[in-house]
């Protein structure tokens, strides 16, 4: 139908428009007047018909109750005169047929169960019970033939159509002159169209008949063959112009057929090659490619002729007549001349200056700029490499990692410049050492790494021995001073059953940890049941943990109770201690983690997060400060020489409105007497401010009375180690008991650990300890139960 449609004139089509929505309009008026009359007709008859029964019923409620038929039979029959009526029927109280006017052959149903209103084609059917006082004691049942009264109402809707119809040729009629004088316009307007197609000749105009739309289409015809005749004459300019264009562009442009026969090639990509555009006309264009990209060159054009919808791209080298070799950008798709024959478009960019840049670059992110070696990045890559190959052909391979020994003693004397010259000399020395295909990379610092591909672990170990004796019989001279340095070696093997590039890069990091802590200037192979690897390993895990603890919370703080043991004294008297939750739930001790902490910087943190923890505890729980009399808080050895940890500790108490004289810190006897002068500051700094100091751990040095003059402490905590066995061995008791006098004599007081029996309380009781804590007095409890 559109296909008709389309292939008709502009007069054709409004007349068709006209006449089809006409028609269509006839159409719908039909559709609307029968269902708006149907509906109609069968509303009044249903509503006609109810009222009739309801009448029927009220007349009749007398002779069902009597079980007068006769009576009954006579109020229907003054049904009669209804027309359309088919059938009426009256039912007892029970729904048995009483009585009926019948009309024609239609019967009344034999019980009235089930009987409803409904419409059942052209018949209607009406149900009416008979009510009294709310109780149902009959019904009555008509049915009526509406038949006649649909083909009146399609009467009077036949009326009507045939005079719209009447109305609508007349507007028709009227209409077809108006739709030919807008039609006529546009049918001349398409045949100057046609004849300026056909001769080509841009002089001929449309002639103008009106004002309105179609005039000013006319005169934007017009006005464009204006314009097309200018442009005509500029045609030949502009190609000109691309011609020059072409070949000038600073590209290779290139036009061969499916062989790779050089059809045309512009001037520009004949002078990069050497040669006339005329010389180049039939020569192949893979004569100019490198011998190594004849292949991807093959492939290329291949896939070019596999996919001609799609623009392929490659980098590869051509070669110009003089021999000079240039790294070209290739870009080619198939394309189609006017007689349809495919042609292969190849446009090539020089791009060696990019690629040389690019190489470049990619050796200075893969290579370290100090050393010339290989970096941290990308040893990581070869080490997963190797650590795939070993998995996939159960193939054996050696990661050796060098840490100098002595090397900031050169950076601390001599500055960095000397450090950074020693390294460079260095890692020529350890190049010598291994072998072509090893993998020599500097991984930071002073420290180095090696990867033997396809080497045994015993081969491993004497390469090890040798890297050592070179770097030990190597002298760094730097003006005028001549230095010798010793390296540690960690050797980890990387075999199928090894972990991923990780966990290798860890073991051999902890076999050169436990080289350095074994005397340093030594090579130590790593085993997984090696004691020293497994502590060292388990450390680096909890640095991991520490740091989430404290980011997340996962500390809690526990208490644990200092009675006095001479006095009785009510006040709350406790030391603080630290626990970690794992994901589970699981309370850990501290001496899981705390060793980790100390080791590796991670101290300071863990007692930032207790301090401004229990200030925060003390200060937001009610009435616990009014129970207090003091608090115990551990202070690591790095905390004491942490500049910025008296800073802090004054802003917590500033907070927090914390009283200072509820606060006592204690710190270790050895962590103290490792940097005296700053500690005697630290603690005299606080002390200032009223806050206490206790030396924990005392008697456990072997300077501690030489060293306890010079410690403005406040309590002296007795080494648990003394105290436990004081009821057996008598040196013990001497010690606990000279501790003891020594601290009274100098006005300090003092408190015995590992008080963990009755007896052991009672014996302290006889030499005058002041306090005792232990878990004979009390087991560390989270502070809410203190």
């Amino acid at each position: 139908m559109s296909k008709v449609f389309a292939r008709l004139s502009i007069k054709g089509k409004l007349f068709t428009i006209a006449i089809t929505s006409s028609l269509f309009s006839m159409l719908l008026a039909l559709v609307i007047l029968v269902t708006v009359n149907v509906t109609e007709v069968k509303r009044k008859a249903q509503s006609d018909l109810m009222a009739v029964a309801s009448l029927i019923a009220n007349r009749s409620v007398a002779a069902v109750m009597f079980d007068d038929a006769n009576l009954a039979k006579e109020n229907l029959v003054s049904l009669n005169n209804l027309p359309d009526l088919r059938s009426a029927c009256v039912y007892t109280k029970k729904g048995l047929l009483f009585t009926s006017l019948d009309k024609q052959t239609t019967l009344c149903p034999p019980v009235s169960h089930g009987l409803r209103n409904y419409f059942d084609k052209l018949s209607l059917y009406v149900y009416q019970p008979m009510r009294v006082d709310d109780e149902i004691v009959g019904a009555i049942f008509l049915s009526a033939d509406l038949s006649s009264a649909f083909w009146r109402e399609l009467k009077f809707i036949g009326v009507v159509l045939i005079v719209l119809f009447v109305a609508l040729s007349i507007t028709f009629l009227l209409t077809a002159p108006l739709l030919n004088r807008v039609a006529k316009p546009i049918a001349q307007l398409a045949k100057t169209a046609q004849k300026v197609s056909e001769e080509h000749d841009y002089s001929i105009r449309a002639a103008k008949h009106s004002s309105d739309e179609m005039g000013i289409l006319v005169d934007a015809f017009n006005d464009m063959l204006d314009t097309v005749e200018i442009q005509n004459k500029a045609l030949i300019s502009v190609k000109n112009n691309y011609q020059a264009l072409y070949d000038n562009n600073p590209t290779m442009v290139f036009n061969l057929d499916m062989q790779g026969q050089i059809i045309s090639v512009n001037r520009f990509g004949a002078r990069q090659l050497g040669l006339s555009v005329e010389e180049l006309q039939g020569c192949s264009i893979f004569n100019f490619a490198h011998p190594e990209d004849i292949g991807n060159c093959n492939q290329f054009f291949q896939s070019c002729r596999n996919h001609p919808e799609q623009v392929h791209k490659l980098e590869s080298r051509i070669i110009c007549r003089n021999g000079n070799i240039i790294w070209a950008r290739e870009t080619a798709r198939l394309v189609k001349d006017e007689n349809n024959r495919q042609h292969l478009l190849l446009v090539c960019e020089d791009i060696t200056e990019t690629r040389r840049l690019s190489e470049k670059i990619a050796y200075q992110a893969s290579h370290d700029e100090l050393t010339g070696l290989v970096n941290r990045r990308q040893f990581d890559i070869h080490i997963q490499n190797l650590v795939l190959e070993a998995q996939a052909n159960d193939s054996h391979h050696v990661l050796c990692y060098l840490d100098l020994d002595q090397f900031k003693i050169v950076n601390d004397t001599c500055g960095h410049l000397a450090g950074d010259e020693l390294l460079r000399q260095l890692g020529e020395v350890l190049r010598q050492q291994v072998r072509r295909m090893d993998i020599l990379a500097r991984l930071g610092g002073d420290e180095f790494g090696i990867l033997m591909s396809y080497c045994s672990l015993e081969q491993a170990i004497i390469t090890g021995e040798k890297l050592r004796n070179a770097v030990c019989d190597f002298q760094f001279a730097w003006e005028n001073r001549s230095f010798n340095i010793g390296v540690s070696i960690g050797i980890s093997p990387i075999n199928r059953a090894c972990g991923n590039a990780v966990d290798v890069l860890k073991e051999a990091d902890a076999a050169c940890y436990a080289a350095k802590e074994k005397g340093r200037n030594r090579v130590h192979i790593f085993s997984p049941d090696d004691e020293e690897l497994t502590l060292r390993q388990g450390e680096m895990q909890w640095v991991e943990k520490i740091r989430i603890g404290i980011e997340h919370d996962r500390f809690q703080l526990f208490g644990q109770l200092i009675v006095p043991i001479a006095e009785n004294r009510g006040g709350l008297h406790f030391e603080t201690l630290i626990r970690y939750r794992d994901d589970q739930g699981k309370i850990i001790p501290p001496g899981a983690f705390l060793p980790a902490a100390e080791r590796y910087n991670m101290a300071s943190p863990l007692d930032r997060w207790v301090i401004s923890r229990l200030f925060e505890y003390l200060a937001t729980t009610p009435d616990f400060l009014n129970r207090l009399e003091m608090c115990s808080v551990n202070l690591s050895g790095l905390s004491l020489s942490d500049q910025t940890m008296l800073s802090f500790i004054d802003e917590q108490f500033r907070k927090w409105q914390i009283p200072t004289h509820k606060i006592c810190f204690e710190i270790t006897e050895t962590a103290a007497i490792s940097n005296l002068s700053y500690a005697r500051q630290f603690i005299d700094s606080l002390r200032q401010k009223g806050c206490s100091f206790s030396l924990d751990d005392f008697g456990s040095g072997l300077s501690s009375f030489a060293y306890l003059k010079n410690l403005p402490v406040d309590y002296l905590k007795i080494d648990g180690l003394f105290v436990k066995d004081i009821l057996e061995d008598r040196v013990d008791l001497t010690m606990v008991k000279a501790i003891n006098e020594v601290a009274h004599v100098m006005g300090k007081k003092t408190i015995a650990e590992f008080v963990e029996t009755q007896s052991i309380f009672d014996l302290l009781q006889t030499l005058g300890v002041n306090y005792a804590q232990g878990y004979g007095i009390a087991k560390p409890v989270p502070l809410r139960e203190l």
